[in-house]
């Protein structure tokens, strides 16, 4: 059976059509896989804003439990306690250094970063937040400036990088918190 020019036409003439649904198709797969991926993205930002607040909220029940057991763990070590301030936040020169907490006496200030889960780089950023102290709490210059961290979570060897650093390292102790540091630790005055 011979192919005929009328013959060829048609067939082309099918094939641009099925080339035209198949764009089609594919234009309606895309504009889905579009709506999906939007979906799924508003999905993925609503989710980390849940998490964010739930971190949030972890991290002021963690503040929470720490704070007021701050005055009988550093009077134990010979601290006595005055106040305890908590989220103390100061602007200067369009900085900001944010406290979690904040103990005083006559002699002493002393200032806690708290975390849920502390690890080196938090005390290595809380350390360079110790040598600021002063410029922000020019009020403190005369007393004594300790620096503690305290953590439910610690995370590989940050509290012995915490001791060398000359900081108190604060941690769950059964129901309460307390010292980690041995009892011969000296800390570091900034």
């Amino acid at each position: 059976m011979a192919t005929t020019a009328d013959d060829v036409w048609r067939l082309l003439g099918e094939l641009i059509e099925a080339q035209k649904e198949t764009e089609q198709l594919l234009k309606e797969q895309s504009q889905e896989t579009d709506r999906r991926f939007k979906e799924t993205d508003k999905q993925i930002k609503r989710l980390s804003k849940e998490i964010g607040a739930l971190g949030g909220r972890w991290g002021r029940f963690v503040e929470n439990m720490v704070a007021p057991a701050c005055e009988t763990i550093f009077a134990s070590r010979g601290i006595p306690v005055h106040q305890v301030s908590q989220r103390v936040k100061k602007k200067l020169d369009n900085k900001t250094l944010e406290i979690d907490v904040l103990v005083t006496n006559e002699n002493h200030v002393l200032v806690v970063e708290i975390k849920s889960s502390l690890s080196v780089e938090d005390v290595k950023e809380f350390v360079e937040d110790l040598k600021e102290f002063r410029k922000f709490f020019p009020e403190y210059k005369e007393k004594q400036l300790y620096g503690a961290v305290a953590g439910i979570e610690l995370e590989g060897g940050v509290d012995k990088y915490a001791y060398r650093q000359g900081l108190f390292v604060l941690a769950q102790a059964g129901e309460t918190v307390g010292i980690l540091n041995g009892d011969g630790f000296e800390p570091r005055s900034w």
